[in-house]
């Protein structure tokens, strides 16, 4: 009995003077995972000539996989000197009780950001402040990432918080 009260000191001194060589530096992540979300902005006029549709090609410098998650946000204007973005697709209700979409596509590598609306609607009354110079930012969201957390991406604010 005695030699295993003498055994236990030299068994926790060995468990506790263990050490070896530091292992590689690792990566600063979100909960563990490692990620890089991206984002950018375009300005469009939506307009009878181009069929109330822009498509555009995501730019070069954004590394884009095909698992990535594209998200589209429309700036819908400011407050408190914050701006306001609502996720598409966006429903609009007019003030002559229509109602029209904003709404967008994607391959690879474009994305088509267009208004849609029911076949009873009448395009032409669609106000300029509707059609011109409509601000929307894309994201690009590892799937990985979203995946692995609980992320509200109708929350512009919260997603903008995981894109460089």
């Amino acid at each position: 009995m005695k030699r295993i009260f003498y055994l236990i000191p030299v068994f926790a001194l060995l468990l506790t003077a263990c050490e070896g060589p530091q292992g590689p530096p690792g990566f600063d992540g979100q909960n563990g995972v490692n990620f890089v979300g991206q984002s950018f902005e375009r300005t469009i006029n939506f307009t009878a000539t181009n069929n109330y549709q822009v498509s555009f090609e995501i730019p070069l410098t954004i590394e884009l996989l095909d698992t990535d998650m594209i998200l589209v946000y429309r700036l819908v204007g400011q407050s408190g000197g914050f701006d306001i973005w609502r996720l598409l697709p966006e429903t609009v209700y007019t003030e002559n009780g229509g109602e029209f979409k904003y709404n967008f596509e994607h391959n690879f590598d474009f994305v088509t950001l267009y208004i849609e609306g029911p076949s009873t609607f009448d395009f032409n009354t669609l106000l300029d402040g509707d059609r011109l110079d409509q601000t929307f930012r894309t994201v690009i969201l590892p799937v990985d990432f979203v995946n692995s957390i609980d992320l509200d991406i109708t929350n512009f604010t919260e997603v903008m918080k995981h894109v460089q």
